[in-house]
């Protein structure tokens, strides 16, 4: 009997309740510096974007965002990511770091060309005000 009832609730919930919704936009402007990141990294006029989050209350503030570069992405396509960390959530935010799928680019980094890549998206940034 148990499962039944069970059975008549699982069937009488809509699917819409099923599925994850998207986390609400906290930031806009963060979420569209990263973007603006993710452009100029990868060197492409469009990029779609899929899931955006942004955390303007945490410390470093900052955002993350799955992409595809191709013209009419499915929903699968959306698999690379980007993550952004700002010294402020308002403008000028101040890049501090960023991640490509598992490679990190900072002022820190060990690797010349990775410390490199991060001072260009850090100077682009800085001439977009």
């Amino acid at each position: 009997m148990r499962h039944v009832l069970l059975a008549t609730a699982l069937i009488t919930v809509p699917v819409t309740n099923l599925t994850a919704a998207p986390a609400a936009a906290q930031s806009p402007e963060l979420e569209q510096a990263c973007i603006t990141v993710a452009k100029n990294f990868l060197l492409t006029p469009a990029l779609k974007t899929g899931m955006v989050q942004s955390f303007p209350e945490l410390d470093p503030p900052g955002a993350r965002l799955t992409y595809s570069t191709r013209d009419k992405p499915e929903a699968t396509d959306f698999t690379d990511q980007i993550e952004c960390s700002f010294e402020r959530a308002t403008a000028p935010f101040g890049l501090t770091r960023f991640c490509v799928s598992d490679t990190c680019y900072s002022a820190s980094e060990e690797k010349p060309e990775h410390r490199r890549r991060f001072e260009e998206m850090k100077a682009l940034l800085a001439r977009q005000k």
